[in-house]
């Protein structure tokens, strides 16, 4: 995956923009940012959207710039010159892409077939937009395709929110989503960035899911593991788990044999994508400690700790 994918999958929401005045693209682009969501597919459904694009590229250098409803190769050549990172289009148009593509274009073309994804495939491409996706039958559609394009990954637009946003993101096939309910026309021509920035934090918040996972006690030895899980498990009815370098009281509580990261023990936040948490949590200064971190069969982080410790305990994020 190229550094430009790698960064739309870490963000997660890409919001969709049609701005009809170019002096206000640059307080949206800082209200998205301020919300956690430093990326915009500016549409050219609009005679500012180049205009915008300049004044984003130019005095809000974090964001990630797209061009959406590329239609023509003069539309695309203005993208790029305007600062766009990828090309976005609402059908698929095999010469768009292969122009797109000999101008070193990341392109992302939008398609609802199987027909459409294998020429897709074709010309090279790996991740295509699923585009409108709900009216298009969403991610049970998505997941009855996975099987014979194993190797195709999409980014669904039209018709996402809040409320069906993990039916998409927890697909491992679809790299973001593309969506407007935080940045609907009315919301920008009245200026209301806090309300924008307010409905990008709760997004990511859905997106993100944290939760407790389960709470780590670091024992002096294995005895006083064993006997601090027997005690939880007769006083509340939990079930005892042992375990190669830990015991279970339950699931939420675990008794390490011998002290590890935590002056007291650890705390395991659960989420819904590590690798994508890591970037968000990350924009906010945390660090994480790169040792810790264990990995699936397909390159995928399920467990890191963060660098340091908050209330004597140590902080592992693990994947839900």
């Amino acid at each position: 995956m190229n550094d430009v994918l790698q960064k739309i999958f870490q963000i997660g929401i890409i919001p969709v923009i049609a701005i009809d005045d170019a002096a206000k693209a640059v307080p949206l682009a800082k209200a998205l940012v301020e919300g956690g969501l430093p990326a915009a597919e500016v549409t050219f459904r609009t005679d500012a959207a180049e205009e915008a694009m300049k004044a984003i590229a130019a005095e809000v250098p974090e964001m990630l710039l797209g061009a959406g409803t590329v239609l023509t190769k003069d539309q695309l050549d203005r993208a790029l010159g305007a600062g766009a990172q990828f090309i976005v289009s609402p059908g698929f148009n095999p010469d768009m892409v292969k122009y797109g593509l000999s101008k070193g274009a990341l392109m992302l073309p939008g398609m609802a077939t199987g027909g459409e994804m294998e020429q897709a495939m074709a010309l090279g491409l790996d991740v295509v937009k699923f585009f409108p996706a709900e009216q298009n039958g969403g991610v049970a559609k998505l997941k009855a395709l996975a099987g014979p394009y194993r190797n195709l990954k999409w980014m669904p637009t039209g018709g996402v929110n809040t409320k069906n946003l993990m039916d998409y993101l927890s697909f491992d096939q679809i790299v973001a989503c593309g969506g407007t309910w935080m940045v609907k026309k009315e919301m920008i021509e009245n200026e209301q960035w806090e309300e924008i920035t307010r409905i990008c934090k709760d997004a990511v918040k859905t997106m993100l899911g944290f939760s407790i996972h389960h709470l780590g006690i670091n024992c002096a030895n294995e005895e006083e593991a064993a006997a601090t899980a027997k005690m939880l498990c007769a006083l509340f009815g939990f079930n005892y788990k042992p375990g190669n370098s830990s015991i279970f009281a339950g699931t939420v509580v675990e008794c390490m044999k011998k002290p590890y990261l935590g002056d007291n023990g650890h705390l395991a936040i659960a989420t819904w994508n590590v690798d994508r948490a890591m970037y968000h949590l990350g924009r906010q200064g945390v660090e994480f400690d790169e040792a810790t971190k264990k990995t699936d069969d397909k390159g995928n982080t399920k467990a890191i700790y963060i660098k340091g410790q908050i209330g004597g305990f140590a902080i592992h994020l693990v994947k839900k």
